[in-house]
């Protein structure tokens, strides 16, 4: 049936965020548009692996809404067709005419990154959004008929007290976003934010899991559904009956094929995962000369796929059918679980016996070592 899930990269931003360890592009407004038309070339060179139509489209980056608007349009005009279409934006592009032309042109979701609402958080992380810029750019889209929209907040930002914590909660629940993912901020070892807010981060480490319970708290009593460790969505009963999970996204944790196109772009195809070269220059030129794009390609064989589907699968509340994953689930690592109540096995645990296993409530708080302790040893 062909892959039925598109990611693409757009990489340009206004400023580079000092945590932001994303294939990013500063500027460069005179290569939009040479870039757009290397995306679509390299577009043409895969689109046989598609299905047509497609579930689901993802343009991340990047910035892709500083991209410049005559770029943009060309992308999106010329993208295949999706039932979800997912943009990411930042608050501080969105104009009335932008969110206009994103829905005129078939856009069905909007990532809004949002980070914080308190001032002096976004000064930490170098964000030039404001609070006052968020709730414009929200209102902008809800004017332009955007009747699905997530809001990214992040959460252990150097500096951040649980008051500030209770506040970003409030604002954000004050917008009533469809869907929401709140991330605890990762600082990659050796970036110049490390550098610079090294003590902060460890002091903000043992606060971490209180804002994380806290975080699942505040937004399961407002009546959203956690349906994946850092994402949440409007109970399906509060939203007229629409599953407003990101579509594209619950491919990824479903373990489904999926092609990426852009620089840095992974794809995940017919047991291969192509990743992209992160160098501008180079994409350009392979495929200017009509060629593919440098990358680095590596087999994925059945084991790693099985340890795969186990660890993403799990990140999810819906259950897990153990046939899938049997090859890596570790049975009596799974009885020590459930007896500590961190883990729940529905029906048989015997291969072939059509069982189910999730995380319990309190299993997802610790959702990294119950996974790996779930994972057999034999399939490292």
């Amino acid at each position: 049936m062909g892959v039925r899930h598109l990611y693409v990269h757009m990489p340009f931003c206004g400023h580079r965020c000092g945590y932001c360890d994303f294939v990013t592009v500063t500027g460069r407004r005179g290569e939009h548009g040479t870039y757009v038309e290397a995306l679509l070339r390299e577009l043409e060179l895969r689109r046989e692996v598609l299905a047509d139509p497609l579930e689901t489209i993802f343009v991340g980056g990047g910035t892709p809404t500083f991209t410049d608007y005559d770029p943009l349009s060309q992308l999106l005009d010329a993208l295949p067709e999706a039932h979800e279409i997912t943009v990411e934006a930042n608050p501080e592009t969105v104009t009335p005419e932008l969110a206009a032309a994103l829905r005129e042109r078939g856009v069905t979701r909007i990532s809004l990154g949002a980070q914080s609402f308190r001032p002096h958080l976004l000064e930490v992380l170098e964000r030039r959004a404001r609070p006052e810029d968020v709730r414009r750019a929200f209102a902008l889209l809800r004017e332009a008929g955007f009747d699905s929209l997530s809001l990214d907040v992040l959460y252990g930002i150097p500096g951040q007290s649980w008051g500030d914590l209770e506040r970003d909660l409030e604002e954000a629940l004050a917008l009533e976003p469809e869907h929401m993912s709140w991330y605890e901020l990762e600082a990659k070892p050796g970036t110049r934010f490390t550098h610079a807010h090294g003590a902060e981060l460890e002091r903000q480490a043992d606060a971490m899991e209180g804002y994380y319970e806290r975080v699942v708290d505040s937004l399961t009593d407002a009546g959203y559904r956690w349906y994946e460790t850092a994402n949440f969505c409007v109970e399906p009963a509060r939203a007229g009956g629409r599953d407003l999970r990101a579509r594209h996204n619950l491919a990824y944790w479903l373990g489904r094929d999926y092609l990426g196109i852009g620089i840095g772009a992974v794809s995940t195809v017919d047991g291969t995962r192509r990743r992209n070269r992160p160098g501008l220059a180079a994409y350009l030129s392979a495929l200017g000369r009509g060629e593919s794009p440098p990358s680095d390609d590596e087999a994925i064989d059945t084991a790693t796929r099985t340890r795969e589907r186990l660890l993403l699968g799990l990140r999810l509340d819906e259950p897990l059918p153990l046939d899938e994953v049997a090859d890596a689930f570790d049975g009596d690592a799974a009885e020590r679980l459930v007896a500590g109540g961190l883990v729940e096995v529905v029906g048989s645990a015997n291969v072939g016996g059509g069982g189910l296993v999730r995380l319990t409530h309190r299993g997802r708080f610790l959702a990294g070592g119950v996974s790996a302790e779930l994972m057999t040893l034999g399939a490292d």
